[in-house]
């Protein structure tokens, strides 16, 4: 069977779902990540809140080439294969109409999509319908945690009219029942178990996002930290589909 996982940037499906990814490579299942929010910098000057963010991320404008080596690497680890798409991260993408920065603060990223993406939403979900395969296991993110970026593929893939497994957005959710209840929507989980080998290579495929830890802990020990905390609470995790 074939997995795809759409990941709206380059790290989201190795944080939430790397042990499970190399579960299924190491079962002989075939797995890729689609990662959404790929595409380069458009041109002109960029917010003091993606500055910030670059700053953090020691990368400068070299963002993007640098989260690519990353993924190609995380991927790797996980035995998953790599497909890049062309949207920009939210965090450069700008009104068409005014060509003012759409997303320049935190409270702006954590939020519903803008009105003037409506297109964008559309012209990604007949991309996602051009390439995906007539019989595949498709996973989204459930968009916990309210990232626009998360918000944009979830809306776009649902447009496929596919029937989806959904993951919980690691780190954003650390209890994805209790987030799904306050959510609400009508959904079922399936639990799969992850081996401590497969716990192994989770950290490892997160560990290779190395610009991205600051964004969430202190260095890769609370990481690690973390993801085994998570992963302690079932030895695994689930997938949620829509009953």
């Amino acid at each position: 069977m074939k997995w795809i996982y759409l990941s709206p940037h380059f790290d989201d499906a190795a944080f939430s779902c790397g042990g499970l990814i190399w579960e299924q490579v190491n079962s002989g299942e075939e797995v890729a990540v689609w990662t959404i929010c790929a595409g380069e910098i458009p041109p002109g000057p960029l917010s003091p809140y993606a500055e910030s963010l670059h700053k953090r991320w020691g990368t400068d404008l070299n963002a993007v080439s640098v989260r690519k080596n990353e993924n190609a690497l995380s991927n790797q680890r996980m035995g998953a294969a790599t497909r890049n798409f062309m949207i920009p991260d939210a965090i450069y993408r700008r009104s068409l109409s005014s060509g003012t920065h759409m997303y320049d603060s935190d409270a702006a990223l954590f939020s519903e999509i803008n009105l003037g993406e409506s297109s964008l939403v559309d012209v990604l979900g007949q991309e996602l319908l051009q390439y995906l395969p007539q019989v595949c296991e498709l996973v989204c993110p459930l968009t916990l945690g309210g990232h626009v970026d998360h918000r944009l593929v979830r809306t776009a893939a649902e447009q496929s009219a596919r029937r989806m497994w959904y993951y919980a957005d690691f780190p954003y959710s650390v209890d994805p029942e209790q987030d799904l209840i306050e959510q609400g929507g009508e959904m079922i989980s399936t639990p799969f178990h992850i081996s401590k080998a497969g716990l192994g290579i989770w950290e490892e495929s997160m560990a290779a996002h190395a610009s991205q830890i600051s964004t969430f802990w202190s260095g890769t020990d609370q990481m690690r930290d973390a993801i085994r905390s998570y992963w302690g609470k079932e030895k695994g995790i689930r997938l949620w589909q829509f009953v």
